[in-house]
């Protein structure tokens, strides 16, 4: 298994994007011609889940009930990765075996990890909810992923249902969906979103002042 470290972004880009809805961030990607970094089949497993944090990046690969070793099963590796504020990216290329369960998260939980993501699938729902650990997951399933999946690299460039992702790129996620945005481009994406953001609030504003919504439509371009 390979094992790299990750340049992290500022904390303060990572606090900027956690107070942001992924709509707006998504409307800003667009704006930035960013529009394949919007991953829009995987969610959240419970509703109020949510999390922002850097990548840390896992590629996992899947076979039949035997293909590989306990030990090759090495989900610990993926806590001992990350840090405090990280949030886990797995991509498992859509597996229907489990990936993650109820001890793991209270595992990153306790370390303060952000969340998980996962191309793949989870068990263990009412764990989860439970510990209050915020997964995002293709499927949900009993099955284990032990003797069926095998972590082969961390930190490396994955993809992540169809979305590229890079250690150290921003993850926020919360129930409308997730997006991703590129670490060498996050304080652009911010500015535009927040921005948006300012607009969305003033058209809140009219909106109870008695502005209609045809005409919020017009005067706000980006809500």
């Amino acid at each position: 298994m390979t094992l790299s470290d990750i340049t992290r972004p500022p904390s303060s880009l990572v606090d900027r994007a956690s107070k942001l809805a992924t709509s707006t961030l998504a409307n800003a990607l667009d704006a930035a011609g960013l529009h394949d970094s919007v991953i829009t089949h995987i969610k959240a497993v419970a509703p109020g889940f949510r999390f922002a944090g850097p990548a840390v990046t896992v590629k996992e690969i899947a076979g039949a009930h035997g293909d590989f070793t306990s030990e090759d099963f090495r989900v610990g590796a993926m806590i001992d990765a990350a840090s405090s504020g990280d949030v886990i990216a797995v991509d498992c290329a859509g597996a229907e075996a489990s990936t993650w369960g109820g001890m793991a998260s209270l595992a990153a939980k306790l370390k303060g990890v952000a969340g998980l993501l996962v191309d793949g699938a989870v068990r263990d729902l009412e764990e989860m909810i439970e510990f209050d650990f915020p997964v995002f997951a293709r499927h949900m399933v009993p099955t284990t992923g032990r003797l069926r999946l095998k972590i082969e690299e961390i930190n490396v460039p994955v993809v992540i249902d169809g979305v590229a992702v890079s250690p150290g790129d921003i993850l926020v996620a919360d129930g409308t969906g997730v997006v991703r945005l590129p670490s060498a481009r996050a304080e652009e994406l911010l500015e535009i979103a927040e921005r948006l953001d300012r607009d969305d609030t003033a058209a809140v504003e009219d909106l109870r002042a008695g502005l209609t919504f045809t005409q919020a439509m017009a005067k706000y371009k980006g809500i």
